[in-house]
């Protein structure tokens, strides 16, 4: 399907949904993915100077649900959209919210490619939460928060998108304001050992991982002598918030979530939760970035608690692993786990 055709809500939106069911885990994932899509046809409107003009694709993407665009979140260094705020007209819904938060993924068109793919990079490296997008991101959260309240924001986000929601909610949630969080195919930064067929082997190079990183941890603690006074336990601070995770196990960018819980689950299982709960605060990058530039950073996917979405169903030419259109699918065959620290 062409890009225009993917544009085209009528064509590729998810037009069946003509009962709110605001109830419905389907009906909201597949509200709130159409809000993400309407961010990334704002941006292509944008390049094609269709803004705000008859031929513009993008409103119906939220307007079909009765939302409209309260802002617009520009980057500082391209003026590409990668970001919008969407209102309900009658948010006085059971289990609706009043704004959504969403953040579009990256974008292969020449007005963007460059600063989305140094965005993706400072994404494995775990500096995503140093570049400008994502404060621009965090000072509209605040500003939603401090005048519709906790209950009445929501996040999203799909790929890069989704890390810019995930990075932006974990810090809300560190300043006790937990919000619901939608998180589309959100990149795990670390090799997805879900890929290798032998269950026994992935466990047995978890549990290698494991326990190198906790050997790693202990040595540079011993080194660094830390201040006796150390930061609250970010397992303890962000248990609460348990955001939607949304994975399709064959895109490697976000499958690593799978193993990522299903892990901690057997070490606690054979009883060393201990081991794993440390290792899980650290990765290599973080670990080396402490240890040869002094930079202390939590590592991009740590997150205690979740509901795993996982889809189980084939991918087609429409419904690719990694795209947005899979979780909007009338077909969705999907399971959830939940994961509560």
């Amino acid at each position: 399907m062409s890009s225009e055709g993917e544009s085209n809500f009528g064509v590729s939106g998810p037009s069946h949904l003509t009962v709110i069911d605001w109830e419905s885990t389907h009906y909201r994932s597949s509200v709130i993915a159409s809000l993400v899509k309407g961010v990334y046809v704002l941006e292509r409107d944008r390049q094609q100077n269709r803004v705000l003009t008859p031929t513009a694709l993008a409103p119906p993407w939220w307007e079909f649900f009765n939302f409209q665009l309260n802002n617009v979140l520009v980057d500082a260094a391209d003026y590409s959209f990668f970001g919008a705020v969407f209102e309900l007209k009658s948010p006085a819904l059971i289990k609706a919210p009043k704004y959504v938060v969403a953040f579009r993924g990256t974008l292969t068109e020449p007005n963007t490619r460059s600063r989305d793919i140094l965005l993706d990079l400072k994404c494995i490296s775990n500096r995503l939460h140093k570049n400008s997008r994502f404060k621009r991101a965090l000072d509209s959260i605040e500003t939603l928060v401090d005048k519709g309240g906790t209950a009445n924001v929501w996040l999203a986000g799909h790929s890069l998108g989704s890390a810019i929601a995930l990075r932006t909610g974990r810090k809300m949630t560190k300043r006790g304001y937990p919000l619901e969080t939608y998180l589309f195919n959100c990149p795990f930064a670390s090799a997805p050992l879900e890929r290798i067929r032998y269950k026994k082997i992935q466990l047995g190079i978890h549990i290698s991982s494991s326990i190198i990183k906790v050997g790693a941890i202990r040595a540079y603690t011993y080194l660094k002598k830390p201040k006796k006074q150390e930061e609250d336990d970010p397992f303890v601070v962000l248990a609460n918030w348990m955001p939607y995770l949304f994975v399709n196990p064959a895109d490697p960018i976000c499958s690593g979530y799978i193993g990522y819980f299903s892990h901690r689950e057997k070490m606690e299982m054979i009883g060393a939760s201990k081991i794993e709960r440390l290792a899980t605060k650290h990765t290599g990058v973080s670990l080396m970035s402490a240890a040869i530039l002094g930079r202390k950073s939590e590592p991009f996917h740590l997150l205690p608690s979740a509901e795993l979405i996982i889809n189980q169903g084939q991918s087609s030419n429409t419904c690719k692993p990694h795209g947005i259109a899979q979780w909007w699918d009338p077909k969705l065959n999907f399971h959830i786990i939940k994961y509560q620290y």
